[in-house]
């Protein structure tokens, strides 16, 4: 198990303590494979989004060696065309049980990437991993619409779709701009990027009929501040303008309206995203108040229904949840890699394009 004083910096008072910082990160650890696959939990599916979360909260916890061996599992299985596909059991790249290729769950490696960089200083793994994220971002970005935004995935037979997703494109201008900064980074400049990240910034912050209505979903609420495309007054007036619909008071945040079901991811991203806005306070009252989700040996609950039967639901405990959670911990307790890539003051915006 990971030490307690290797965890003191992931420590909030009524969130975690180190010991409770400690097993989760050794929980993480448990559900990885050899192979570096980090599962959501052992016998269910990977995804390349999920896998990333985690590997970065172990970077976050110091566990740099296990973030890495995730990271190399990731450029081993990238495919030809820049992609992973959406599932694969249990991390087992030659048992993929989902075959599309969504957009956003490929461009998160950027982001891993470059938060694994700022924590270790390892310019031996980003010149193994800029190979990689440059071909995510040319399979991303061959899905992007004219009005900037990002066409959700391609099908099993390489087919497009054209509809995009606002937190999926939400998530991605932010991958984008981890993107940006390695190449900043290594010095090779990528104009195409640049013009990218700019329009689809400006699609997510003024264009929403260029997205499905997800609008019942709490992620297609927060993700366009969290993913830094909306900011400053605009983004505290999209947070306040749907509090109520989604904060359930000591309990956590709606996945979905009207269902009466919080869950942990969507609660700790929440967090983040009160903490990108400087709402600090706000943000460990969110994280408080899942507490009830935490069970016995680290992990977390993925929800939890409060209405009616009042039962954990489902009854899975998910390497995401508990790195979502250790990410948010650590970015309210300055953890300086984890708050530069989600804090994103010093990350590059793109360019803004000349017309709408």
């Amino acid at each position: 198990m990971t030490p307690p004083e290797r965890t003191e910096h992931l420590t909030l008072p009524g969130v975690l303590t180190a010991g409770q910082a400690a097993e989760t990160v050794a929980a993480i650890l448990a559900a990885q494979r050899e192979s570096g696959a980090i599962p959501w939990f052992r016998g269910h599916h990977l995804d390349p989004w999920d896998h990333t979360e985690a590997a970065m909260a172990l970077d976050a916890a110091g566990e740099h060696d296990a973030a890495a061996r995730a990271y190399e599992w990731l450029a081993r299985h990238q495919n030809a065309d820049g992609s992973w596909y959406a599932a694969y059991h249990d991390g087992d790249a030659d048992r993929p049980t989902d075959r599309a290729r969504e957009s956003n769950f490929c461009a998160y490696v950027a982001v891993g990437v470059w938060h694994h960089f700022l924590t270790t200083g390892d310019e031996a793994f980003l010149d193994r991993m800029w190979p990689v994220v440059r071909g995510a971002v040319a399979f991303v970005l061959a899905l992007q619409r004219p009005g900037g935004q990002i066409g959700w995935k391609r099908e099993e037979d390489g087919t497009p779709v054209a509809d995009a997703l606002l937190t999926g494109s939400s998530s991605i201008h932010h991958a984008l701009r981890c993107a940006l900064a390695v190449a900043e980074h290594r010095e090779e400049p990528q104009p195409d990027w640049e013009l990218a990240t700019g329009a689809l910034a400006h699609a997510v912050a003024h264009h929403p009929e260029r997205f499905l209505d997800k609008s019942r979903y709490s992620m297609d609420w927060y993700y366009p501040v969290l993913g830094g495309a909306v900011t400053g007054p605009a983004a505290k007036e999209r947070i306040e303008s749907r509090w109520d619909d989604f904060v359930v008071p000591g309990l956590g945040v709606r996945c979905v309206v009207p269902n009466p079901w919080v869950t942990g991811g969507e609660s700790c991203e929440l967090a983040l995203t009160l903490w990108a806005m400087g709402e600090s306070d706000r943000a460990v009252d969110i994280l408080r108040s899942i507490g009830h989700l935490r069970a016995e040996g680290g992990l977390y609950w993925t929800g939890y229904v409060f209405e009616g039967d009042r039962a954990v639901w489902p009854e899975e405990l998910t390497t995401w949840t508990a790195g979502s959670l250790l990410l948010a911990v650590a970015a309210l307790g300055g953890d300086e890699a984890t708050a530069a890539v989600f804090g994103g003051e010093d990350l590059p915006r793109g360019l803004t394009p000349d017309c709408c």
